[in-house]
């Protein structure tokens, strides 16, 4: 990375102009080109730096509702549970943890009813049971990590 990458990076934590030619105005915020901004964000997604550039959408409030699970995998099928798990368009993130409960994952759905029919596929499909883990209060921690 050099140091346009990471001011990119820097710039991309803080949000995303919501705009007619967003990547435009990052580019010239940061003094580059259009062309070279969306280039070097490609970039960087396929070396697996950016894991993610997309919007985040707050389904509570438009409707829907999220939770967190978590199971218990056996390490020899890990790979395996995690194709399963992240090929339902319901899971948000999917994460492996060093706890007995080793995949993490958020669940967002367009209707809180649907959560437990979710949950239960993943189950029917793994052979694994999901623990469900509903939030009782949200914290907003606003992490930025400079690059």
């Amino acid at each position: 990375m050099d140091a346009l990458d990471r001011r990119l990076i820097n710039r991309l934590q803080g949000g995303f102009p919501l705009c007619e030619h967003p990547f435009a105005e990052v580019a010239r915020a940061l003094g580059t080109e259009e062309g070279e901004l969306i280039a070097r964000i490609a970039r960087l997604r396929e070396a697996g730096i950016l894991t993610r550039f997309g919007p985040l959408f707050d389904a509570e409030k438009m409707g829907g509702a999220v939770t967190l699970c978590a199971m218990e995998v056996p390490a020899e099928r890990f790979e395996e549970v995690a194709a399963i798990v992240n090929a339902f368009p319901e899971v948000a993130h999917n994460y492996e943890r060093a706890h007995r409960f080793n995949m993490w994952f958020v669940l967002a759905v367009t209707d809180p009813s649907e959560i437990a029919g979710v949950i239960a596929r993943i189950e029917e499909e793994t052979g694994l049971p999901v623990l469900n883990l509903p939030k009782e209060r949200e914290y907003f921690l606003e992490l930025r990590l400079d690059a």
